[in-house]
């Protein structure tokens, strides 16, 4: 997996840190270039600068922060289908190396790891055709990938219905990644105060739910230990 590297110039780190904790926190709809810049204490100009465009700032930020998650995904299915060798993978086993990479990217950078979260809710809600290539093809391609794996941890699910299981799977996700405050302030506190991690435990666990909904199931005494997780 290749390492992206950050720029190095001292002003355009700033920029790009300033900018990227504005967009988790407000979107990018609703944060301007004046915003970033004032906050960056820069002249406005210094994003054309940098970046060529505001385009150009909000298409970097997109690549350095899934990059990393949509490769780190691939890598861990690698991992498991060479592990089952051939056979089909557990369902909660595939959506963990789907989901798990959004939490790990989240512990490496500064922001915290609600508010990082919070920025890849907003990345993965852009619409495709607003995405650079490269991004784009890079969720095609891990769509596909995770798409013909479900199909061979489900194989009684038809193509459509599966295709649909996996955009409202994808769908919750980014809402999970979104609006855990507002959850709160609905909720008048009762779902708690998690962390990153008890939350994506629970995720799984709902997924795998709405994945598996109406397909019957052995009885878990003929299935073995390897089909008893405990998240």
């Amino acid at each position: 997996m290749r390492e992206l590297k950050f720029p190095q110039s001292e002003s355009k780190r700033c920029l790009l840190e300033v900018a990227e904790k504005l967009f988790a926190e407000r979107g990018f709809e609703s944060v301007s270039i004046r915003d970033v810049t004032q906050l960056a204490k820069a002249n406005v100009a210094a994003i054309n600068y940098h970046f060529g465009s505001r385009d150009g700032l909000i298409a970097l930020i997109v690549t350095l922060s899934i990059t990393p998650v949509n490769e780190e995904r691939i890598v861990r299915l690698d991992t498991l289908e060479k592990k089952w060798s051939g056979k089909a993978v557990p369902l909660e086993e595939v959506i963990e190396a789907f989901v798990r990479p959004l939490l790990g990217a989240a512990r490496k950078t500064a922001l915290s790891e609600p508010l990082f979260c919070r920025l890849l809710g907003w990345i993965f809600s852009m619409p495709l055709e607003t995405m650079p290539q490269a991004m784009e093809d890079q969720i095609r391609n891990v769509s596909d990938r995770f798409t013909r794996a479900l199909v061979k941890s489900l194989p009684t699910v038809s193509a459509e219905d599966l295709a649909w299981r996996f955009h409202f799977m994808s769908g919750s996700m980014i809402h999970m990644l979104l609006h855990q405050e507002m959850l709160h302030q609905l909720s008048n506190g009762a779902s708690g105060n998690p962390t990153m991690e008890a939350v994506f435990g629970r995720f799984i666990r709902f997924a795998a739910a709405g994945l598996r909904e109406g397909v019957e199931q052995e009885p878990l005494a003929k299935k073995g230990p390897q089909a008893i997780f405990d998240f």
